[in-house]
C-alpha cells in the first residue's frame, strides 16, 4: 500500500519539474523577444534619427522599457510612440528620452534631478549614465509605482520623492544636470538656483494645451543661457496648487 503513494510523489516531482522548466523556457524567451525589441528600436527609433552619444545608446539599450509600462500596453513597449501610464500621465516617447537624456551631457560622476518619475523610466536611463539619481513625482499612485518598478528593475540607487518637482530637491543640491519631463509655463526658478556651476536642465517650456518648445538651459557661474531645440508635446507640470 505504500508502492502507490510513493510512485505518485515521484510522479508529481517530475510534473513539477517540467512545468518549472516549461515556465523557464517561456520567461527566457519572452526575455529574448524583449531584447531584439529593444535593439530595434534603440537603431531605428534613435540612433538613426540622430543621437549619437555613446552612452545614451548604451544606457537605452540596457534599460528594460518594457517593466516601465502598464500590463496592458506591455506588448507595445518598444513602440515609437508614448503610452498612457494613468491619471494623465504617459511615459514618454523612447526617442525624446533619449534626446532629453544626450542634451543633458551627462557625466559618471554627475548628480541628477528629474522632476516627474511617472513610470520610472527616465530615471533608470539617466542612472545607467550616472552615480546619483534623484527623481520627484507628484501624483502619490505613481510615486509608489514608479518607486516599485525602479526596485523590481534593479535601479535601488535611484532615490525618489512624493513632492512637488516645482522646488527641485534642495537638500541635495547642486545638481549637474536637470531632466523635466512635463511642460511648464515658464522654468522654475527653484530649479535654477539648484543648477551646479556648469550645470544643464532640459525642460519643455510652454503652453500644455499647445506645441511647446524642448529647451536646454546652462548655467556658468551667475550666467543662465537658454537654447531652444525643437517642439515638443508633454503633459502639463502637476502642482500642488493645480
Amino acid at each position: 500500500m505504500a508502492i502507490l503513494p510513493r510512485r505518485m510523489c515521484l510522479l508529481f516531482r517530475f510534473l513539477l519539474v517540467l512545468l518549472l522548466l516549461s515556465l523557464a523556457a517561456t520567461v527566457a524567451a519572452e526575455d529574448a523577444r524583449y531584447t531584439r525589441e529593444r535593439q530595434r528600436m534603440v537603431s531605428t527609433q534613435i540612433e538613426a534619427r540622430g543621437i549619437s552619444d555613446r552612452a545614451t545608446l548604451r544606457a537605452v539599450s540596457r534599460v528594460p522599457r518594457h517593466l516601465f509600462v502598464r500590463e496592458d500596453y506591455r506588448s507595445r513597449a518598444y513602440a515609437d510612440s508614448p503610452l498612457p501610464i494613468g491619471h494623465g500621465q504617459t511615459i514618454s516617447q523612447p526617442y525624446i528620452v533619449a534626446l532629453m537624456t544626450q542634451l543633458a551631457e551627462l557625466q559618471p560622476g554627475d548628480r541628477t534631478l528629474e522632476i516627474g518619475t511617472g513610470s520610472g523610466y527616465q530615471a533608470a536611463v539617466l542612472a545607467e549614465i550616472t552615480r546619483e539619481v534623484y527623481t520627484i513625482e507628484i501624483v502619490e499612485p505613481l510615486y509608489r509605482w514608479g518607486a516599485e518598478n525602479l526596485r523590481n528593475a534593479g535601479y535601488d540607487s535611484v532615490q525618489v520623492k512624493n513632492a512637488d518637482g516645482y522646488w527641485g530637491w534642495e537638500e541635495h543640491a547642486p545638481f549637474d544636470a536637470i531632466v523635466v519631463t512635463a511642460a511648464a509655463a515658464s522654468i522654475p526658478p527653484p530649479l535654477i538656483d539648484q543648477l551646479a556651476d556648469g550645470g544643464v536642465m532640459v525642460i519643455p517650456v510652454g503652453s500644455p494645451f499647445l506645441t511647446q518648445t524642448l529647451t536646454v538651459v546652462r548655467r556658468t557661474g551667475s550666467d543662465i543661457r537658454t537654447r531652444q531645440m525643437m517642439p515638443v508635446r508633454f503633459v502639463p507640470f502637476v502642482r500642488e496648487t493645480d
